[in-house]
């Protein structure tokens, strides 16, 4: 089992996929799948039908989860680190 070195809170840069290049901060982790949700990045809507009558349905935009493995983290200045290069905080 490989080990799952993002954690929540870190800052990290999109390196695969239709977000490439962008950079959020990691919102969730889910090591068990393999994913992380971040700020910014697989932008999705869900259309919600109105749950009593005479409310009005509604659209929910959330960020999705992405596979950890296109994903990179970023240090305090900006600079890309490799996997083996965490810093110690």
């Amino acid at each position: 089992m490989i080990k799952f070195r993002i954690k929540k809170g870190d800052t990290v840069t999109v390196i695969a996929g239709k977000d490439k290049g962008k950079v959020g901060k990691v919102m969730q982790a889910f090591p068990a799948m393999n994913r992380v949700v971040v700020e910014g990045v697989n932008q999705c809507k869900r259309h919600l039908k109105p749950q009593r009558r005479g409310d009005k349905g509604q659209i929910v935009e959330f960020f999705m989860p992405i596979n950890a493995s296109n994903v990179m983290l970023q240090d305090a200045t900006g600079k890309k680190l490799r996997h083996d290069k965490r810093v110690q905080e």
